[in-house]
């Protein structure tokens, strides 16, 4: 914890990791929010599961895409303009009584904006800190980002069922938008220049790294997911019981990564820490007792961000700066394909076999990913003797004979 905190004395972390976790703050409301309003206006679950899809669509297509478009135009550009689009239709949405195809418009634009705030922060940080700081900055990313997905759910589940769906919407609009500038405005997203990419769009998942870091943020998320349904199943909505487990769940990742995120990162890491995901999730299907559940998730819970923080740094390590956005997009878009993977496989799944069902479906997502990452063991960089920064763009610089 010590290193933490001379990594939070560095001039200007504290600050950017607090504003990139505000702006960052709706993406843990806006799903569920858009859900329970759509579902309101229209009576459908099935309307409001149409709407939440395009934006989802929308969210996945664009993160590769604004986040290289910032090596074009500039960071704050690309992030007030998304900003400004993105706030807009969550708006529209809240304020008008629109049929189902206008609701689904607008859902599919708020994801095609939603900011690149992720893409961007990571982006800036090896730019922040010395290398030795490096990795341990990532895991603390990946573990702080936990609270998003603890507190944003049931502070707008509360908002919605007790004041408003509108209200709740409002919220959102509001967050991003101060959220947003807050990030915005910060020095350093202004002192960061990303230089424009000379590769073709998409040819950064040529590097193995890149790609092997899709693929297992793709199955890892997929594994978190599938437990989420798992538990709402086991539990319902009604009790308290589901969020508290899940509570727990994320709990654990905090812990994890706070816990590993200065232990050096060799070709293993990913591997190890993907088979202690798969080893909790695995102990999930012996009961559905809730103390059982929260001690194996807390268990699972220690892998999941140490996991995240190699895949950010292992991306970091492997690219050139001017292509690190674009590959933090890829990723991300990775991760939402695979939360809507592991959701649809563990609903299917709890519907023809109850609750274990999802419980296996996450084992068997996090036990795939260990099992890429032992497969393809050499593709993953060795970190433990390596500055992990992007690797610098050079040029030919003119002279003069």
């Amino acid at each position: 914890m010590a290193g933490y905190g001379e990594l939070l004395r560095t001039p200007g972390v504290a600050r950017i990791i607090a504003a990139q976790l505000t702006a960052r703050f709706p993406n843990g409301m806006t799903s569920l929010a858009i859900l329970l309003h759509i579902e309101q206006v229209t009576g459908s679950y099935g309307s409001a599961g149409l709407v939440l899809a395009a934006t989802s669509v929308g969210q996945a297509v664009a993160g590769p895409i604004t986040s290289r478009w910032m090596g074009l135009w500039g960071m704050r550009r690309v992030l007030t303009v998304t900003l400004a689009i993105c706030a807009a239709a969550i708006a529209c949405i809240a304020a008008f009584t629109l049929p189902l195809p206008a609701y689904m418009v607008l859902g599919l634009i708020a994801g095609l904006s939603t900011p690149p705030v992720q893409a961007a922060v990571r982006t800036i940080y090896p730019k922040m800190v010395n290398s030795r700081q490096v990795t341990p900055l990532y895991s603390l990313d990946a573990s702080l980002q936990e609270i998003i997905w603890v507190v944003a759910p049931v502070l707008i589940t509360f908002v919605a069922t007790q004041i408003g769906t509108v209200q709740a919407l409002a919220l959102i609009v509001v967050v991003l938008l101060g959220g947003g500038a807050w990030f915005i405005l910060s020095p350093e997203v202004g002192r960061v220049r990303i230089p424009r990419s000379r590769r073709s769009f998409g040819k950064v998942l040529g590097k193995p790294a890149v790609l092997l870091a899709t693929v297992v943020g793709f199955l890892l998320i997929g594994a978190c997911s599938a437990v989420e349904v798992g538990v709402v199943s086991t539990f319902g909505h009604e009790g308290i019981e589901a969020g508290l487990v899940l509570a727990v769940f994320a709990v654990g990742s905090l812990a994890g990564g706070l816990s590993f995120g200065h232990i050096p990162i060799g070709p293993w890491a990913t591997a190890r820490r993907m088979l202690i995901v798969a080893a909790g999730l695995g102990l999930t299907m012996i009961s559905l007792n809730a103390w059982w559940l929260g001690a194996t998730l807390a268990v699972a819970g220690l892998g999941v961000a140490p996991a995240l923080a190699v895949i950010f740094a292992m991306t970091s390590a492997s690219v050139k700066f001017s292509e690190t956005a674009e590959a933090y997009g890829w990723i991300g878009t990775g991760q939402l394909i695979g939360a809507a993977a592991g959701s649809a496989v563990a609903g299917f799944l709890v519907d023809g076999a109850g609750p274990q069902g999802a419980y296996l479906a996450a084992a068997l997502f996090a036990a795939t990913g260990a099992i890429v990452a032992i497969v393809f063991v050499r593709g993953f960089p060795d970190l433990r003797d390596r500055d992990p920064s992007p690797i610098p763009d050079t040029e030919p610089v003119p002279t003069i004979t």
